[in-house]
């Protein structure tokens, strides 16, 4: 009994020197209104680093890579890429002379026509049907 009486005692007198405060939401998130800019970063790298959901296209496109077509495909890009810096050098007068015609190259047909205003040409993807036009200016 004397220790309940000291402990309601030591209550008592603790209970007047309490202080109290306010209580302030802060939200955390900047999405939700009012919150911190800078949390952004944060929680997006941890929302990404929970995330144990796997994206199958991306998984798919890593595991289909075939050496051969990769270099066909890099054999194809070196000679479109030699033939434009022809097109372009020689209707600015670095070159040589380009002559009209059609030139099958890989899975790309091209198209090369002289016009009033320069040159124009016409790549055709043979697999996809896809076209694409270029117009070289003639120099002023």
């Amino acid at each position: 009994m004397k220790y309940f009486f000291l402990l309601f005692l030591g209550l008592l007198l603790g209970a007047g020197r309490a202080h109290a405060q306010d209580f302030v939401y802060e939200p955390k998130n900047p999405s939700f209104g009012g919150g911190n800019t800078f949390n952004y970063s944060w929680l997006l790298s941890s929302a990404q680093s929970q995330n144990k959901i796997e994206d199958p296209s991306a998984s798919r496109n890593n595991q289909n890579t075939d050496p051969l077509s990769e270099f066909q495909n890099n054999l194809n890009r070196q000679i479109l890429s030699l033939l434009t810096t022809r097109f372009v050098n020689s209707q600015f007068g670095n070159g040589g002379e380009i002559r009209e015609g059609s030139y099958n190259i890989g899975s790309y047909q091209i198209q090369v026509t002289p016009s009033g205003s320069g040159v124009s040409i016409l790549i055709t993807d043979t697999t996809t049907g896809g076209q694409t036009t270029v117009t070289i200016p003639n120099t002023p």
